[in-house]
């Protein structure tokens, strides 16, 4: 069961590493350092987007409009960190206790 807490534990940081590629990857593209009509460019910013977006988008429809600032990825970010995390920390701790 310990195994299974660690991999969950895994999936969680992968998702935070994700999430935060994402936010300097649309951060790049709206300044126009990534170029859009490159496939690359392109192909990158679909998987991003499919692996983000389920989560974020409602979200968005839920948190208070700030212009241009999106905080859902902020928002997550700390679920992920501040409840997430250290609830399977305590599970994986009490596996090893018994």
């Amino acid at each position: 069961m310990y195994d299974l807490w660690r991999l969950l534990l895994t999936v969680v940081k992968l998702y935070e590493a994700v999430i935060i590629i994402y936010c300097v990857f649309s951060m790049l593209y709206s300044f126009g350092v990534l170029d859009s009509r490159n496939r690359t460019v392109w192909q990158a910013s679909r998987v991003l987007g499919g692996l983000v977006e389920p989560v974020l988008t409602p979200l968005r429809n839920i948190l208070p409009s700030f212009g241009n600032v999106d905080l859902s990825p902020l928002v997550v970010l700390l679920v992920l960190q501040y409840l997430v995390e250290p609830f399977v920390a305590r599970q994986m701790i009490s596996c090893l206790t018994g």
